[in-house]
């Protein structure tokens, strides 16, 4: 049987779900067999609340930004039946569950304790563990395994899970190999080539709400980042 591993993260509007703080983003990956499989989960949240300075300062997230997202409550159970039987790695599991937990405690769902219904294990726990006294926070773990983490100006949900990912498979015995039980002697590497007559590529723009949207974004991480975003020296090119 197929072996299931989704891999979690979130972003709150601020760090206590007990003073009524939100989940404003989510983000997973899937792993089938240690392998990433493309089937990702993903969702910026409305929380119907303000967001902290402190955690806009980390995620870059802001109320403007989140205002036409949709609710926990809309995706509450496509996000359990994703999660559900499988087992879940979060780095500092305490809070992610905690925060989950609350959004399903507020619907009043019965999907209250997501331990009950998923197996959750904390990457963070376990880098202790293999790694007493030093920092395991995701971006020491990433420079201790050699994992390249330079997107990451701001924390973000699904980012984060994707590094995660490749923390965790690192630190679980590496990703197995891409070709199963073939060894790269019985593989045959045949060339493709594009038909010449094949349809020019449509170009979809972006629209001037999702333009207006993109400015939005890059001046929230601007502001976070203290005044400099990667994306200018591209756009100024």
């Amino acid at each position: 049987m197929a072996s299931r591993i989704i891999i979690l993260d979130t972003e709150t509007t601020g760090l206590e779900p007990k003073q009524g703080h939100r989940v404003i983003e989510v983000g997973c990956v899937e792993l089938i067999n240690r392998r990433l499989t493309g089937n990702n989960f993903h969702y910026y949240l409305n929380p119907q609340r303000d967001i902290d300075e402190g955690a806009v300062a980390v995620h870059g997230l802001t109320s403007e930004f989140l205002a036409e997202k949709p609710l926990y409550e809309d995706i509450a159970e496509e996000l359990y039946n994703y999660l559900k039987g499988s087992e879940v790695v979060i780095h500092n599991a305490a809070f992610d569950v905690g925060f989950i937990n609350h959004e399903y405690q507020l619907m009043g769902s019965e999907h209250i304790d997501m331990a009950s219904w998923c197996e959750v294990t904390d990457s963070l726990f376990m880098a202790r563990k293999m790694f007493p006294g030093q920092r395991n926070s995701l971006d020491a773990l990433c420079k201790r395994y050699e994992i390249d983490n330079s997107q990451r100006q701001l924390h973000g949900a699904l980012l984060d899970a994707e590094i995660l990912a490749d923390v965790y498979l690192m630190m679980t015995g590496g990703q197995n190999s891409l070709f199963a039980d073939d060894t790269m002697e019985n593989i045959v590497f045949e060339p493709k080539f594009l038909d010449r007559n094949r349809p020019r590529l449509t170009v979809v723009k972006a629209n001037e709400e999702e333009r207006s949207m993109h400015i939005e974004r890059l001046q929230a991480i601007k502001k976070a980042a203290g005044g400099e975003c990667v994306w200018d020296a591209y756009k100024n090119s």
